[in-house]
Formats: C-alpha cells, sequence, structure tokens
C-alpha cells in the first residue's frame, strides 16, 4: 500500500558539540551559571537538545523553560508528537529545574519520572514550552513539577521528577 502513496524523501541534518567541553566547565561553575552561560551560547547544549531542536527559553533558580515547535521529524507512527519527546521536554526542563539550584561541584540523576500526557501535539499546534519548577531541595534528593503548554496556557502534558543530588566531578 505504501507504494500508492506518493511520498516525498525528507532529509534533516544538524550538528553538535563536544559534550566533554560541557561536563567540565558545569562541573566547576553553579547550576544557574551554568544554565545561563548554555543559554546564552558560551557553553555547548546537550546534544540531545539539538536532535530535538530544542532549545532553553529561561533560566531562573528554581525555575527553567525549554521550548519545541513540533516538526514532523517529532512524529510517531500515527501522525503526532511520539510520547517520548514529552518525556524527553519534561525531564529537561524539571531536572534543569533542580540544577539551577545547586552549587559548584554538585551534579543530579533523574530517579523517577512521571509524565501524565493530556492531549496530541500536532505541527498545527505551533510552539510549545515545558515549564519544570523546583518542589523540594534536599541534601541528596530533590524533586520538581512542570507542564507543557502552548503560547496561550492550553496544557497537553504535566509530570513529577524525583532526581538524587550528588558531587559531580565532571
Amino acid at each position: 500500500m505504501i507504494n500508492e502513496i506518493d511520498q516525498e524523501h525528507r532529509t534533516r541534518t544538524y550538528s553538535w558539540e563536544d559534550q566533554t567541553i560541557g561536563a567540565k566547565v558545569g562541573a566547576t561553575l553553579s547550576g544557574m551559571e551554568y544554565l545561563q552561560g548554555m543559554m546564552s551560547g558560551k557553553y555547548p547544549a546537550p546534544a540531545i537538545a539539538h536532535t530535538l531542536d530544542m532549545g532553553i527559553e529561561s533560566v531562573e533558580e528554581g525555575k527553567v523553560v525549554f521550548s519545541i515547535v513540533p516538526q514532523e521529524f517529532h512524529y510517531n507512527p500515527i501522525g503526532a508528537v511520539h510520547g517520548g519527546v514529552f518525556c524527553t521536554m519534561l525531564d529537561s526542563a524539571l531536572a534543569c529545574a533542580i540544577h539551577s539550584t545547586l552549587p559548584a561541584g554538585m551534579g543530579y540523576t533523574t530517579l523517577e519520572l512521571k509524565v501524565n500526557l493530556v492531549r496530541p501535539l500536532t505541527i498545527k499546534t505551533g510552539k510549545v514550552l515545558a515549564i519544570g519548577t523546583i518542589v523540594h531541595a534536599g541534601r541528596s534528593v530533590a524533586t520538581a513539577e512542570g507542564r507543557i503548554v502552548d503560547e496561550h496556557g492550553k496544557l497537553y502534558a504535566h509530570a513529577t521528577t524525583t532526581c538524587m543530588i550528588f558531587p559531580w566531578k565532571g
């Protein structure tokens, strides 16, 4: 059946920076300094940001906002943005909200991520924001919550995370 459909070939090319640069620099800066440096282009963005065409919109202590404009390359087989894109956006925003509160020399990793997808995203949706906000910042564990909304505030997903905090060597 696919041979009966006129298929247009699509190509996407992108590049990313050496990821070891950010890891080394990040270990010497507070989370806020590092995230602000990434947002300004001073430090390389994670390769996954280039893969998804995702950017940091804003950073403040305890709150980070990422954005994506849904594209065909985000789609699952039924013509909507794949749930993994939602999860990646939310994991990034929530974990970075936690990262924004950490002093130099401390890192984190996601222990748990709970995501609720409320409605589909498509190329017709337009730009969406993943907004992550810290809930609790402890010495060894931190939690955050967040949501994906469009530019009018319409909810597409919401999530919570738990991250482990530890000394980071870079």
